[in-house]
């Protein structure tokens, strides 16, 4: 399928003819677009260069990413997790036309500017991958040759203190990946009662100590607000002991990231959307880094490439009729262990792959 890219630039443009530097988003306006730059939707922050956007240059395992979606000129790929532009690189420097996805306007704006080089044939737009309908409706695309998920929290997002997604450093309780959200992990840790906290430590994070966990935060709380990563840390650390080299606030970290960004929630709407807007013989490449996002995508492709469905209590098998999908393999593909040494964040990356079926 091939779209070209000049539509979306007409539609940008502004009344003199000369593009705007816009960030395109669903359901803002009365076309859908941001007016706002993506330099305005940084609101002030200040902009982290060299050391810290250095682990934007890293895509996890772009050698087998581009021997499923293979990139080449004319197709057009949806990169749901722009991040800093990793993969969206490769794609467009085989030709390919990138529309590129995040709600990180520190993303959207390193990003830009990382791809510029390849003016039109890239696309960046601010939202959520579960709305991929709509913000490629808005730009004038109704089907696409590829889609890439990356998911989970980006290694810059990580890296930033200000962002308070790691205890690594201390910073402020918030991991927000889109920070136009009303809801933080401050609000989380201070607001929620005890038993949804539980809820989410065991269901998310799959925390076997969750119990004592919310305990503790609700004791901690009570004496003062939780503010920061390394106070929650510190809390955590009184109830979860340390049985490895994992710090014990890990799993409850993750789980209210999960809460906090309804993660798993994305995820499945992403993936019901996907169907909608691959065209025939498209591909759904997905990269998970945790047991709960992985058997999430594995059941949806397992559901979507089994032609027929037979249960015990049937005379015989039955048609299914959400068989849309077909596997390469049913197995998960792992980075090398070249890639691991190189970096060592991908040791837990898995790739699954789905091609769309012609109806």
């Amino acid at each position: 399928m091939i779209i070209p890219i000049k539509p979306w630039l007409e539609r940008a443009s502004d009344a003199s003819g000369q593009v705007a530097d816009r960030v395109f988003s669903a359901g803002e306006g009365s076309e859908g677009f941001r007016g706002d730059s993506i330099q305005s939707g940084l609101r002030g922050k200040a902009h982290h260069e060299d050391k810290r956007m250095e682990f934007y240059h890293q895509p996890i395992m772009p050698r087998e990413i581009l021997a499923a979606l293979e990139p080449v000129k004319g197709k057009q790929i949806f990169d749901g997790t722009l991040g800093g532009g990793g993969h969206s690189e490769v794609f467009l420097e085989r030709g390919a036309h990138v529309v590129g996805c995040d709600q990180d306007a520190e993303a959207l704006e390193y990003a830009g500017r990382r791809l510029a080089q390849f003016g039109d044939c890239f696309l960046p737009v601010r939202g959520n991958f579960s709305d991929m309908d709509s913000l490629l409706r808005n730009v004038g695309i109704d089907r696409v040759d590829g889609i890439l998920m990356d998911l989970g929290v980006s290694s810059h997002q990580l890296d930033e203190p200000s962002r308070g997604f790691s205890f690594r450093d201390d910073g402020p309780l918030d991991m927000r990946m889109d920070d136009r959200a009303d809801f933080s992990a401050r609000d989380l840790v201070n607001d929620w009662d005890e038993a949804e906290m539980i809820r989410i430590f065991r269901d998310y994070g799959e925390e076997r100590r969750a119990v004592r966990a919310a305990k503790e935060i609700m004791k901690a709380r009570r004496q003062k607000a939780i503010d920061t990563t390394l106070q929650l840390a510190e809390i955590i650390e009184r109830a979860v002991p340390r049985v490895s080299g994992k710090h014990p606030a890990t799993r409850v970290f993750q789980a209210i990231r999960l809460a906090v960004n309804r993660e798993l929630e994305m995820l499945e709407a992403a993936l019901n959307k996907s169907l909608e807007v691959l065209s025939e013989g498209g591909v759904l490449a997905i990269i998970s880094f945790h047991s709960l996002e992985d058997r999430m995508v594995k059941r949806f492709m397992r559901r979507h490439s089994t032609p027929f469905i037979d249960r015990p209590e049937w005379p015989e098998p039955r048609e299914n009729l959400d068989y849309c999908l077909a596997l390469p393999s049913r197995r998960a593909i792992s980075p090398s262990d070249a890639e691991i040494e190189m970096n060592p964040r991908a040791r837990s990356a898995k790739l699954r792959v789905a091609v769309k079926l012609e109806d």
